[in-house]
């Protein structure tokens, strides 16, 4: 397929009830550290405070990150609610640190996040763009307000934010107005952003979640890879931002998947039921997962990139009607070439 042609194909893929899907992979492009880096700080960080019985279950734990990676380990051995506790607390701290060097920077106007370029190329919904992201990060609501949107993260407040969903969805209403028989609202331009394994900003607080942008001394409500991953999930704000993420998948006409590498039990009952269903998307990542690979390659509304490089020149694999086609010398596997060399052409 001429490079041409392949522009306005992926220009059709983005229409109205587009539903986002991010990754890791979009954060880690931007800067945040991945599982790799993760585990070895992890490896190095826990505390020496652990019980007798956590030490000895870290001391099984911790050499298998070194050699099978952060989430193989969890899964061979599931951690106990302290020794998880801990993890959480290291994790959360680790991200929190890249993450507000990345912050600085964009408040510095030394750098501008990659969604925020994408999102003044999509249609607005009056009801949100619906944004699904595993990330602990707030890059993604960051990048949505740096865009002019609003975020609806179901949480109500600035300082000790409360899970309320329908307050929250009503702080975007702006005026309401009488016609005939039927009542109008206008609702602020936004984005739901639904966080199926939590943020960095919830907290557990007197059995309650709480959202509060700084640090606090308070367990951080993220869910670790592993084996404890999905009964976690069932557990408020989880669940609601699961229920939500879900229901938004299963509405979607089309998808942009962002760095996603399809391994996440949360979001795989519905979303690859819904690819394989024939909603049109298209996947932008670093690398394509094997799971990511076998859906392009196998559904021909599925259209895959990844970086690429032949005979010592850099581009873009595509994966279009289940078939490989190397494009040399574009980047559009990664959202920043995506949207100059796509949309802005």
């Amino acid at each position: 397929m001429e490079l041409s042609a392949l522009k306005k194909q992926l220009q059709k893929q983005l229409g109205d009830g587009l539903v986002l899907v991010v990754g890791s992979g979009l954060s880690c492009a931007e800067g945040v550290p991945g599982m790799g880096p993760l585990g070895r700080h992890l490896v190095t960080h826990i505390p020496a405070s652990l019980s007798a019985d956590d030490n000895n279950l870290w001391q099984e734990i911790y050499p298998l990150i070194e050699t099978e990676g952060l989430e193989a380990a969890l899964l061979k051995h599931a951690p106990t609610p302290s020794l998880e506790a801990a993890i959480v607390q290291s994790t959360g701290d680790f991200i929190a640190s890249a993450e507000t060097g990345i912050i600085s920077e964009v408040f510095c106007n030394a750098k501008t996040l990659r969604l925020t370029r994408l999102i003044p190329h999509l249609l607005k919904p009056d009801t949100g763009i619906s944004i699904v992201t595993t990330n602990y990060d707030r890059l993604v609501e960051l990048a949505c307000e740096e865009a002019g949107l609003g975020v609806d993260t179901m949480f109500s407040g600035h300082f000790a934010a409360r899970l309320d969903p329908q307050d929250s969805y009503w702080g975007f209403c702006r005026s309401v107005k009488l016609v005939g028989k039927n009542v109008r609202y206008k609702f602020a331009p936004k984005a739901n952003v639904y966080k199926p394994h939590g943020s960095l900003d919830w907290y557990h607080r007197e059995g309650n979640p709480v959202r509060y942008a700084g640090s606090l001394p308070l367990p951080r409500l993220i869910i670790t890879p592993g084996l404890n991953k999905f009964r976690s999930g069932y557990e408020s704000p989880f669940d609601k931002h699961r229920e939500k993420a879900n229901d938004a998948i299963d509405k979607a006409r089309y998808f942009l998947i962002l760095g996603y590498g399809f391994n996440d039990d949360h979001l795989e009952t519905h979303l690859t039921p819904r690819i394989k269903s024939g909603v049109k998307t298209v996947i932008l990542t670093y690398w394509l997962s094997p799971k990511a690979r076998e859906l392009a390659i196998g559904h021909k509304n599925v259209i895959a990139a990844e970086f690429h490089q032949e005979g010592g020149i850099l581009g873009t694999r595509f994966i279009i009607d289940g078939a490989e086609n190397f494009y040399p010398d574009v980047d559009y596997w990664d959202l920043d070439g995506f949207v100059k060399g796509v949309l802005s052409a």
